[in-house]
C-alpha cells in the first residue's frame, strides 16, 4: 500500500500546528471519556476525587503521547530530537493541558457547593463537545472548498463525536 504524499512538504510550523491539533483532539476525546465515566458515577465520587482522576488520566495520556512522539522520532530519523524539536514536542503536550481548565473549574464550583458534582460533570461534557466543534471549525475554516463541503465535514464531525459519546455511554453502562 502506497502512502500518499502531500503535493508540497509541510513547513515546520504547519507540522507543529497539525501535531498540536491532533494531540488536542485526542486529549479532548480522552477527557470526554473520563468525564462521561465519572458522570455515570457522580453520586459515588467527590469533586476533588473527580478532579484528581481527570487530571491523572489526562496527564498520563499526554506523557504517553510524548513518549510515542519521542519513539517515533527515533524510529523515523534514527537520531535524538534536536533541542528545538524536543521543545516543540513538550510545548504541544503542555498546551494540550488547557483542555483540563474548564472541567476543573466546574469541579471546583462543585467543591464549593455552587454546583452538584453531576451538574459540573454534565456541563463539562457540554463544554468538551462545543470545544470539539470549535476545533473542527478552526481546522476547516480556511479550506478552499465549497461551503456545502465544509458543512458536510462539520456534520461528519458531529456524527462521529456523538458516536464516540454513545459508545462511551454504552461501555460505562454494561
Amino acid at each position: 500500500m502506497q502512502e500518499i504524499e502531500p503535493a508540497s512538504p509541510l513547513s515546520p510550523s504547519a507540522r507543529h500546528r497539525a501535531a498540536s491539533l491532533k494531540e488536542r483532539v485526542y486529549i479532548i476525546f480522552t477527557t470526554l471519556a473520563v468525564v462521561l465515566a465519572l458522570r455515570s458515577h457522580a453520586d459515588e465520587t467527590t469533586p476533588a476525587a473527580a478532579a484528581a482522576t481527570l487530571s491523572i488520566v489526562v496527564i498520563g495520556s499526554l506523557l504517553g503521547i510524548l513518549v510515542a512522539d519521542l519513539l517515533s522520532h527515533l524510529a523515523v530519523h534514527s537520531t535524538l530530537p534536536t533541542p528545538e524539536e524536543l521543545r516543540q514536542m513538550v510545548a504541544i503536550s503542555v498546551g494540550a493541558l488547557s483542555v483540563l481548565v474548564t472541567p476543573l473549574i466546574l469541579l471546583l464550583a462543585a467543591g464549593l457547593g455552587i454546583l452538584s458534582t453531576a451538574a459540573a460533570l454534565s456541563w463539562a461534557v457540554v463544554v468538551l463537545v462545543v470545544t470539539l466543534l470549535v476545533v473542527g471549525y478552526l481546522a476547516i475554516r480556511r479550506l478552499d472548498i465549497p461551503l456545502r463541503h465544509k458543512a458536510a465535514i462539520m456534520l461528519a464531525e458531529v456524527v462521529l463525536s456523538l458516536l464516540v459519546i454513545g459508545l462511551e455511554f454504552v461501555a460505562h453502562h454494561l
